[in-house]
């Protein structure tokens, strides 16, 4: 290693080690760009044109070979040219796309999306040109960080402040692409130039955030830096003071201030970096050569220039650090000094809103009883809770707000925990009905977002946002083998507690979230997965109580970010199964702590609202109720039960490990999954497999006749036009298609034996069903359904399961048998002697069929068909069907049976809907 140069510049010239072909190439071309945007010197198309094919060839060989992609990432000239390239560029720019410098910062003093476009049109080529150059050099930038120590230029890009250029790039490059242009009112060839450039600015965006993850890469104070910079943005305490108690009054200038102070504490760089701009400084910088001195840095400069007055901790990686707080320290860089931590704010905020039960159970699961009055009470309250759809604006009426529902605080004055806290448990009365206005575009997150990446999900899609995605996990995710700080803490998870502790991160998570909703992302993709460990980096900090709580939206039962947040808790929950968690240990007792909460929310607040809403679905059923009253849309509904169903695939997943199914099962999971069915069963009706065809439709119409004059000028008209297309269903109709078929999978699997036997079931979930009176509920799902298919074989399951080993249940079910009469299919002839049609009830055919039965005197001419009918009538008996389980389907109706139907449709036997 040479040794740092002497401070005489004619001295210390001939000891600088002389320029590669690439950094006198490089060096040279970014002096000309410079001159370039500048306009000083002016600079020729004829120059350019060489400046841009130096520049391609210093891309190409970072890109293919490593030695030239080392030297000059090991140059402090290269580092400080880039910053001044982007520094001039970027003003530039945004006169010519977004109107004036402020609005670079301040998008309200910027131009309208109309002028903006104006502007874009009329600078398109030189727009493109520099916006391609651009493009090349952050390209250089990214593929200089990827050198075997990373280290030496990530100080180097902090020395040389580029990181503060790529932040104002980012920022530029979101203002322009987020607008929203109106390319209808175009032509073709502005449209055309418009969608050029604004897929140039995303192709530096990406490169932006593709640069980023490798600057902050295995670098606390670079992720600590760029988490600072993107997470404070725009951050105000009065906000946060709005935001409510759920908050816990955190204080976001006292956590940036603290954050700043950490970072100062942290800022000495590796050693060849110093000395490589010791060097620098020395031989260029204090001469005033190009392209120029290290810009200042009160945090960073002490490492280059000697008469700066250090502030970092000068202490080895080694010792460690007893946390102090001094609360009468005047001084706040030295209290924070004392602490040792990255922020006491950011800890105390996490003590008030983790998972209460973090260090013991405190918060247990809402009684079956309590779980009743929710329902009740959410039924009687249903018409009042939603904003409605069909109202006018002046007929609005009162709405439910789940924002009046606030997260108790956690502790008392003197820190103590209290024993009656609780999960934002709702209780529906008719003190919660207020008259607000449920603003739609405030509540989904419409408009102007707080957070300099917070736009960026809507900007890009799937293939392009994989940078942010790993930006996010690499500042928050605690992975195997992380060291902790000297202080002993992990920089990981507190990095994660800054996430969600400010509005920027609560934001920018929302939309993370609602990008896999939006785009369909599958389980396989990488973007699904890059969320699930953001997500499980969470976990890990015990904050996604306090996460499902922030995402909540007051007219949604649950909403989009929360049904994605469950389905990726879902997911993490699957891997258990593939890797299971040795159960008593920290981990296993975090996921059994996260699944009580969501169950919590399940009990309390998911099923007595959908509950409700099927209620007010059953009485519009029976006429009690004006389907105008119905309070939500069929968007809302499907919503609803989106949520329900991921909800629902939860339970699924961990009802198939033995610890977690017994956790549901001494919570009486059976009786919210019996609410529902019951629900179901009144709210919905069932499908048919087939509709009779209505015979009057095939009727041709009558001839015209003789004396209608108006026949000619009838028979010369066009057709007539095609019917209007289907108008969706009214939601009051929504069929909640699916959501038996989960349900009864998730009690056969309650009710299955224990491993390795083979019955008989579980006798405390027997035993719920039949305290809760399930059975009829399961004996209605026999009936065919299409609105859930294959419902009669999962309910085969569980009354097999159910009625093995139990004896009351088996004497309930006799009971229901003998109080059901059979069919009478004996014929009722008329005056003339001829029998009647009897009505009957076919599975999967809608309405009632009518079967003419033969007479007597027919039935005993052949003995064997009489034999037959009888076996043919049992098989009608509801009987039949409880007594054989599983119940098997009959045979089809035949003529060899004795009976004819008046219906084309081939029909098989009907298992009747009890509804007791």
């Amino acid at each position: 290693m040479a040794t740092p140069a002497s401070p005489e510049g004619a001295v210390a010239a001939d000891h600088r080690p002389a320029l590669t072909v690439e950094e006198l190439c490089f060096a040279s071309a970014m002096s000309c760009f410079e001159g370039w945007l500048k306009m000083d010197p002016a600079i020729g198309p004829r120059t350019m044109s060489y400046v841009t094919k130096f520049i391609s060839r210093t891309l190409e060989k970072t890109h293919n070979l490593k030695e030239v992609r080392e030297t000059l990432s090991r140059s402090v000239e290269v580092w400080v040219w880039l910053t001044k390239s982007f520094a001039a560029a970027l003003p530039s720019l945004t006169t010519r796309s977004i109107g004036p410098l402020q609005s670079l910062n301040d998008p309200e003093k910027g131009v309208t999306p109309q002028e903006s476009t104006a502007l874009i049109t009329k600078n398109y080529t030189s727009l493109k040109e520099d916006l391609q150059l651009l493009i090349k050099l952050m390209h250089i930038a990214r593929n200089l960080l990827v050198v075997p120590e990373p280290e030496i230029p990530q100080d180097l890009c902090a020395a040389a402040q580029f990181d503060k250029m790529l932040y104002q790039t980012i920022t530029l490059c979101v203002n322009v692409t987020s607008k929203a242009y109106d390319g209808d009112i175009l032509e073709e060839t502005a449209r055309h130039k418009l969608s050029e450039i604004t897929e140039l600015y995303k192709k530096l965006l990406i490169t932006c955030l593709q640069q980023a993850h490798n600057w902050i890469a295995k670098n606390d104070r670079n992720k600590m830096s760029f988490w600072c910079a993107v997470l404070f943005d725009d951050e105000s305490g009065e906000e946060q003071q709005d935001a409510g108690a759920q908050f816990a009054d955190f204080r976001p200038d006292v956590a940036k201030m603290e954050v700043q102070n950490w970072i100062e504490r942290n800022s000495r760089m590796c050693d060849k970096a110093r000395q490589l701009l010791v060097d620098y400084q020395q031989n260029l910088g204090s001469r005033g050569s190009p392209p120029g001195s290290l810009p200042e840095n009160p945090v960073l400069s002490w490492n280059w220039m000697p008469h700066v007055r250090p502030r970092a901790d000068d202490i080895g990686e080694e010792t460690k650090i007893t946390p102090q707080w001094k609360e009468d320290e005047q001084d706040k860089f030295e209290q924070d000094r004392l602490y040792g931590r990255v922020s006491r704010e950011v800890d105390t905020w996490w003590l008030k809103v983790r998972d209460p039960n973090y260090d013991e159970w405190i918060i247990s699961m809402p009684s079956v009883e309590k779980a009743h009055q929710l329902i009740e009470g959410c039924k009687l309250s249903s018409l009042n809770r939603y904003p409605h759809s069909y109202r006018n604006d002046d007929q609005e009426g009162s709405v439910h707000s789940a924002e009046n529902v606030q997260m108790p605080e956690h502790q008392g004055p003197e820190g103590e925990v209290r024993d009656d806290r609780h999960y934002n448990l709702p209780d529906y009365n008719d003190d919660m009905i207020e008259d607000e206005d449920v603003d739609d575009d405030e509540s989904y997150g419409e408009g102007p977002m707080s957070g300099l990446l917070t736009e960026v999900p809507n900007i890009l899609d799937p293939k392009q946002i994989e940078a942010l995605h790993m930006i996010v996990k690499s500042c928050i995710l605690d992975s195997a083998g992380i060291s902790l700080s000297r202080a002993g803490e992990n920089l990981q998870k507190t990095r994660c507690r800054m996430f969600l502790s400010l509005e920027c991160g609560r934001s920018l998570l929302r939309e993370i979230l609602v990008f896999i909703a939006v785009w369909e992302k599958s389980e396989q993709s990488l973007i699904f997965q890059l969320t699930t460990q953001i997500v499980e980096a969470i976990h890990h900090s015990a904050l996604i109580p306090f996460a499902w709580q922030s995402l909540r939206i007051p007219k949604d039962i649950i909403s989009p970010a929360q049904t994605v947040l469950l389905r990726l808790v879902n997911n993490m929950f699957r891997t258990r199964l593939q890797d299971p968690i040795q159960p008593g240990s920290k981990g296993h007792l975090r996921d059994i702590k996260l699944l009580q909460f969501l169950y919590i929310q399940f009990r309390t607040r998911i099923v007595p609202e959908c509950a409700a809403l099927m209620h007010l679905q059953a009485q519009i059923r029976n006429e009690v109720c004006d389907p105008a009253d119905f309070p939500v849309d069929s968007w809302d509904m499907e919503r609803a039960k989106d949520g329900l169903q991921q909800f629902l695939d939860l339970l699924m997943t961990v009802n198939e490990p033995i610890e977690w199914r017994t956790c549901l099962i001494q919570w009486e999971a059976v009786f919210d999954l019996l609410v529902l069915l019951k629900s179901l069963e009144s709210a919905v009706p069932k499908k048919p497999m087939v509709d009779l065809p209505d015979r009057s439709a095939h009727r041709r119409p009558p001839p015209p006749h003789d004396d209608d004059r108006d026949h000619d000028y009838d028979s010369a008209d066009p057709p007539p036009p095609p019917p209007p297309p289907p108008i969706q269903e009214h939601a009051h109709k929504f069929p909640w298609a699916g959501i038996k078929g989960q349900i009864l999978h998730i009690i056969a699997g309650l009710l299955q034996p224990e491993a390795g036997r083979a019955g008989p079931g579980n006798p405390v979930v027997q035993k719920q069903i039949i305290q809760h009176n399930g059975i009829i509920s399961l004996l209605n799902c026999c009936v065919y359904d299409d609105h859930n298919r294959f419902a009669r074989e999962r309910v085969q399951i569980c009354l097999k399961w159910l009625m093995d080993g139990s004896a009351e249940a088996n004497k309930v079910l006799h009971d229901l048998v003998a109080v059901s009469p059979p069919p009478n299919l004996q014929p009722a002839p008329d005056a003339s002697g001829l029998t009647q049609p009897v009505p009957l009830r076919v599975d999967g055919i809608a309405g009632e069929v009518k079967v003419r039965v033969k007479p007597n005197n027919l039935q005993s001419a052949s003995p064997s068909s009489s034999s037959s009918a009888q076996q043919q009538q049992q098989q009608h008996h509801p009987s039949a069907a409880y007594q054989q389980y599983p119940p098997r389907p009959s045979s089809a109706a035949s003529n060899d049976s004795g009976t004819t139907t008046n219906s084309n449709t081939s029909t098989s036997s009907s298992t009747h809907d009890h509804d007791h």
